[in-house]
């Protein structure tokens, strides 16, 4: 991985973006993409919209759209004690044996404050208690306040909290981080657009870092409203089944370091798959496919439905450990990956047959 490409992957890893509070990861896109596209911009929602365009703007050209969604899981904080401690409430899907004696940061106007959540412990619980997977109101933050008078003047209703974030490389090329969903699919399309500067280009290329997808695909559903896209491409994280106890009768045979992954089912267009999968043959990209018989809970979904409807394609990065704080990728497969959309943008012309 190009140096600064794998610099922009840790800042976007290392800054906090829970969905409804992605202006500070949407400012590292920014300010990365500002010498590669022709136009940056940024919609009332969120979105931020990075383009590049043909010569001369021609009005037949094709608008590709590539969106990874930039929001992550998180957390809020709902109530205050009076003796401090926080209580929260999720903000996407969560685990929560995974989330139990996690370090957190709750993420304020002034800063990162450190925190832990924790219940009681084990020795003090009930038997009928021991077996049982708490509530959220069962549990609590605690950032070492000495009373709600002092939890207050740091801390405040409706704050956002992320597991302590950081990136680690792993070995033979993996790397482990919270919120590889989707950072990891945000980084790819970001530099497929890198990748097409000084490459001539008969297709607009519009690189979306899009919002709030881990509640619902919304900035999805308003950037592609607002691109109009002749063709989308959807890039998000996907189960690796390379670790123990997956079923790969149900999520299929999908290894991390053996390439991005190419969906197929109702959701995608045969022709974008078609064309995805001959780009990376004639390139000797490495892709693995994997079928979804239904609507996908990606920005596909929302892309796809947009306007008078949209042919859609979905990459998928093989990601073990999904929404836990240890999420782990192969960056082979990134690299991989927005290598296969530029040259799958590059061969785009006005001429080429979106109807399936």
């Amino acid at each position: 991985m190009e140096h600064t490409s794998h610099e922009f992957l840790k800042s976007l890893l290392e800054t906090p973006s829970p969905s409804g509070f992605e202006q500070q990861i949407q400012q590292v896109v920014r300010e990365r993409m500002r010498p590669f596209a022709d136009e940056i911009r940024t919609d009332s929602h969120g979105n931020v919209l990075a383009a590049r365009f043909p010569e001369g703007r021609p009005g037949d050209a094709p608008r590709i759209m590539l969106a990874g969604h930039c929001d992550q899981i998180g957390l809020m904080v709902q109530y205050i004690d009076s003796d401090g401690f926080l209580y929260i409430q999720p903000i996407g899907g969560w685990d929560m044996q995974i989330l139990l004696g996690q370090h957190l940061t709750v993420w304020t106007k002034s800063g990162g404050i450190h925190g832990v959540v924790a219940r009681r412990a084990i020795h003090l619980l009930k038997p009928e208690e021991r077996g049982k997977v708490p509530d959220f109101t069962d549990v609590w933050v605690d950032i070492g306040a000495k009373n709600r008078e002092e939890a207050e003047s740091l801390v405040r209703c409706g704050d956002p909290l992320t597991f302590a974030l950081g990136y680690r490389p792993l070995r033979n090329g993996l790397a482990a981080s919270p919120a590889m969903d989707d950072k990891v699919g945000l980084w790819v399309c970001m530099e497929a657009v890198r990748l097409l500067q000084g490459r001539p280009l008969r297709a607009a290329v519009f690189g979306a870092s899009t919002v709030a997808e881990e509640i619902g695909l919304r900035g999805a559903t308003t950037a592609a409203y607002a691109i109009n896209p002749t063709v989308g491409i959807a890039v998000d994280v996907t189960h690796a089944t390379d670790t123990p106890g997956n079923d790969k009768k149900t999520q299929g045979d999908i290894k991390c370091g053996a390439g991005p992954v190419l969906y197929r089912g109702p959701n995608i267009s045969p022709r974008v798959f078609d064309l995805l999968e001959e780009t990376a043959k004639l390139h000797e990209i490495p892709v693995q496919v994997r079928g979804t018989p239904r609507a996908t809970g990606t920005d596909a979904n929302a892309i796809q439905i947009a306007r008078a409807g949209v042919a859609t394609g979905l990459i998928g990065i093989p990601n073990r450990y999904m929404h836990s704080p240890v999420e782990v990728v192969h960056l082979d497969d990134l690299t991989s990956a927005a290598k296969l959309l530029a040259e799958f943008c590059a061969v785009v012309g006005p001429e080429t047959n979106w109807i399936p």
